[in-house]
């Protein structure tokens, strides 16, 4: 069957990077086709050049079997290629059914839109990808794996014969996945052809049928899914050789006894808000990882903010090195010792106007100079040391951070708290979106910092990471901590059996 997308031999650089070199990749109809690699691999370049984006600097792009060049991201959806981003590309202020219509509004009379028709063929569409909701309302009031399922929808709606996803589940609650995946398999069903971007390694086996692996911009493999080993396609990811992975292991935890002594370096005794927390108590030692498991809503990152001063509560204490944590902000936090890698990067973490230096040395300014003037000399040492240490690819210090891909950007959030020398480190969800080979390095160095006698308290979807990775673990659900597992206690079925026991109790 001839392919309806295929890219053969692209070649695509920037200053002083090869991004692309000689890359062939063919979309079939009804296939769905995964796109995987490392942070960096050349993914998202790829995608960019198959949607006009970019233009390749050799190679040739060919779509229904002809020669194709488009000139814009516009002229790539007319053809009928259709994108969905990790980031919902919307507009917030509008109406959800304009949101999803915009541009194909019913009109009725002199060219005047029929809102009536308009909210109820919006409310029609919704209602095939689960999403049930007043479409009058403005997107931005939904939530975000809403607002992702929406975007969705308008995506496939628009006629399209290819339509590309990149990390669709990323927002998503496990019901919507499973509704994503419905909608994929629909697709095949009829005969579009889709390209499916994602770090999850697992969802690639439920819905893919090909796979290609980009590793440092070219082809390091292509070929059908069903029969590829995990470990097999992780090994192809990091060039890495396959009995070194399966050694090694999936995540770069060590193994720990779990017999840490002395006294905690933060407690946090009957944290409570109204409706979030109620009474959570959590203690790190120095040298410790505590995992907070449960499931989304169930209080783990607002546990973490509580700490740190960045949710306000109605009760409760936080003590560092046994004393008092005064002043209730995250400044005071910080002071003492005490920081947190939020949970979205781009929202919460990274200033994207910025460079790579600005950001590692934003937090530590006030200790890099003398009388309100800041050291440059000072900056630069804190920057090279923790670029090298933590391995942030970047073309120099001066990058924009946002060039960066989503496991370097991520070692820079690292880098930056890394960088005040905290006694404790909050990390929530430290590797969600990032690649295997990023996710690897992220974990060796938690582990690695846990070992020079920092404490760190892990928050993680991901059970298996959360499992090897963490000396004791307290499940939450509903605001409360509903159980502690030590030991052999750590375990996957251990988790889930106290959030079902709970759940049933």
């Amino acid at each position: 069957m001839e392919a309806v997308l295929e890219a053969r031999g692209i070649t695509k650089g920037f200053p002083g990077v090869l991004a692309l070199d000689d890359v062939s990749l063919a979309l079939h109809p009804g296939e769905v086709h995964a796109l995987v690699g490392e942070n960096g691999a050349g993914k998202s370049t790829l995608i960019k050049v198959f949607t006009g984006v970019y233009r390749p600097d050799g190679g040739e792009l060919r779509y229904r079997g002809a020669p194709a060049a488009f000139g814009a991201p516009l002229d790539a959806q007319r053809a009928g290629i259709s994108t969905i981003y990790q980031e919902v590309n919307l507009v917030p202020m509008m109406s959800v059914a304009r949101n999803l219509l915009l541009g194909r509004e019913p009109r009725g009379r002199f060219g005047v839109i029929d809102a009536a028709a308009m909210y109820g063929e919006a409310e029609r569409v919704l209602a095939g990808y689960g999403v049930e909701t007043d479409v009058r309302r403005p997107l931005r009031t939904l939530g975000v794996g809403a607002q992702q399922m929406v975007a969705l929808a308008r995506a496939v709606s628009v006629d399209a014969r290819v339509v590309i996803m990149d990390e669709p589940t990323s927002s998503l609650e496990p019901r919507e996945v499973e509704t994503l995946f419905g909608v994929i398999r629909r697709l095949r069903d009829t005969g579009i052809a889709v390209m499916y971007v994602s770090h999850r390694l697992d969802e690639l086996y439920q819905v893919c049928d090909q796979v290609t692996v980009l590793r440092d911009g070219r082809l390091a493999h292509t070929g059908p899914l069903a029969g590829l080993e995990r470990l097999k396609l992780i090994s192809l990811m990091l060039g890495r050789d396959l009995t070194e992975v399966r050694a090694e292991g999936v995540t770069r935890f060590a193994r720990r006894d779990g017999r840490l002594n002395g006294e905690p370096v933060v407690e946090a005794r009957g944290l409570t808000r109204r409706h979030v927390l109620e009474g959570v108590d959590v203690s790190v030692r120095p040298g410790e990882i505590v995992g907070l498991g449960g499931l989304l809503g169930a209080g783990r990152t607002e546990t973490a903010k509580a700490i740190v001063g960045a949710l306000p509560l109605d009760g409760g204490q936080v003590l560092v090195a046994g004393l008092p944590l005064r002043g209730g902000s995250t400044t005071a936090a910080i002071r003492a010792g005490v920081s947190l890698l939020p949970e979205d990067r781009k929202a919460e973490g990274i200033i994207p106007t910025l460079s790579v230096r600005e950001n590692i040395a934003l937090a530590a300014l006030p200790s890099l100079g003398r009388a309100g003037v800041v050291s440059d000399a000072k900056i630069d040492r804190v920057v090279e040391i923790f670029m090298r240490r933590l391995r942030i690819k970047a073309a120099s210090p001066h990058q924009l951070v946002s060039e960066l891909s989503g496991g370097n950007q991520q070692k820079v959030l690292l880098a930056r708290w890394l960088a005040v020398r905290p006694k404790v480190l909050l990390l929530d969800e430290p590797t969600r979106g990032i690649d295997v080979g990023a996710k690897a390095e992220v974990q060796a160095l938690i582990d690695e910092l846990a070992g020079e006698g920092l404490g760190v308290l892990l928050i993680s979807s991901d059970l298996e990471e959360l499992v090897e990775g963490a000396d004791r673990i307290l499940v939450l659900r509903e605001g409360a901590v509903v159980g502690e597992l030590s030991g052999d206690e750590v375990t996957e079925e251990r988790i889930m059996a106290t959030i079902a026991e709970q759940a049933d109790g």
